[in-house]
C-alpha cells in the first residue's frame, strides 16, 4: 500500500469513529492494511509528531526495533481534519484535470 493512502485510511478511520468512545484499532490495524508492524509503527510515530493525531504514547524499548504504542485514547485533530479535507479536494482536482485531459486533445 502507498504511503500516503495508509496514512489516508487510518486518518479516516480515525475521523469515522469520532462517534464512538474509543476507536476500533483493528479497522486500521497493520493486519487491515495489509502493511508490516514495523512501518504501520512509524505511520503512527510520524501522525503523532505532526499533530494528526493525539492520544498515543510511545515507549521505546532498548535493543526493540518496535516501540510499543498506547494508542487506546487515539483521537484525530483538527490538524488530521484539515489534512484529509486537502486531500480529498486535490483528488477531485486530479479527476477533474485527468478529465479534461481525455477530452481535449493536444492536452
Amino acid at each position: 500500500m502507498d504511503n500516503f493512502k495508509a496514512v489516508y485510511k487510518i486518518l479516516s478511520e480515525l475521523e469515522k469513529q469520532m462517534d464512538s468512545p474509543k476507536a476500533d484499532l483493528s479497522r486500521f490495524s497493520h493486519e487491515a492494511l495489509k502493511i508490516t508492524e514495523t512501518r504501520w509503527a512509524k505511520y503512527i510515530e510520524m501522525m503523532y509528531d505532526c499533530g494528526y493525531i493525539k492520544g498515543v504514547e510511545i515507549s521505546e524499548f532498548h535493543g526493540d526495533d518496535i516501540p510499543y504504542f498506547d494508542c487506546d485514547d487515539i483521537q484525530i485533530t483538527l490538524k488530521g481534519l484539515e489534512y484529509l479535507q486537502e486531500n480529498a479536494i486535490m483528488k477531485k482536482l486530479y479527476k477533474a484535470a485527468k478529465g479534461i485531459k481525455d477530452i481535449v486533445p493536444g492536452a
